[in-house]
């Protein structure tokens, strides 16, 4: 469990700031893209590393990671929060003028 939260703490940070950057690069404000960064990091990561570690657990029977189970959980955390991020990107890409 610590492990998992640990992972889901780096996640946040280094995602917040890679996604800031690169908004950033896309003419949003800092202030606008901090904000569809968080919107985004919070609830799309976490749900990405939910997923990916329930599949590694269901597969494995704990958090073993295993050769054949990185592919399968890669493939989940990618698709699992393409929706979400999607819709939020859309949202603030509509109003940061």
């Amino acid at each position: 469990m610590a492990i998992m939260i640990l992972a889901i703490i780096n996640g946040l940070i280094t995602t917040i700031m890679l996604e800031t950057i690169v908004m950033m690069t896309q003419n949003f404000s800092f202030i606008k893209a901090f904000k569809a960064a968080i919107a985004m990091s919070f609830i799309s990561l976490v749900c990405m590393e939910i997923a990916m570690n329930l599949t590694d657990y269901l597969l494995t029977g704990g958090a073993t990671l295993t050769w054949w189970v990185v592919p399968i959980m890669l493939s989940v955390g990618v698709l699992t929060p393409l929706a979400y991020n999607y819709y939020i990107l859309k949202k603030y890409k509509s109003t940061h003028h």
